[in-house]
């Protein structure tokens, strides 16, 4: 039989006596904290190519109009909506609730005869 021959690694204390280990303090936050960060509603942002989109073609939202779609899409992702088709008077928006990006937008008449894909959700203000 071969010989075997086993070296025994040397254990060493990982903390050397008469040193304290070093905890960093940790910020105190509680649960209740978190969960309100989490559900805070979501200022909606507008991506490059839906502010392109708006501006070409002429389509105009007031800041009160804003606010309702910003509450809208906040209570849709509540709700677990992940992506939602926003029917306004003058206009239809894509918007990601998930991310609280609107991804594109167009008018009324160029949304008549759209077909909408993957839209979990529709929100009609008027």
């Amino acid at each position: 039989m071969d010989n075997v021959n086993i070296h025994r690694i040397p254990s060493q204390p990982l903390i050397r006596q008469g040193q304290s280990p070093k905890i960093q303090p940790s910020p105190k936050q509680s649960f209740l904290e978190h969960l309100n960060k989490a559900v805070q509603p979501a200022e909606l942002k507008i991506s490059k190519h839906a502010s392109e989109r708006l501006t070409e073609r002429n389509i105009h939202i007031s800041d009160a109009e804003w606010a309702h779609v910003t509450e809208k899409v906040n209570e849709a992702k509540v709700k677990g909506i992940k992506e939602s088709l926003v029917l306004m008077d003058q206009a239809a928006l894509i918007v990601s609730a998930k991310n609280s990006t609107v991804i594109t937008a167009m008018d009324r008449m160029e949304a008549k005869d759209q077909l909408f894909t993957n839209i979990d959700g529709t929100i009609v203000l008027s």
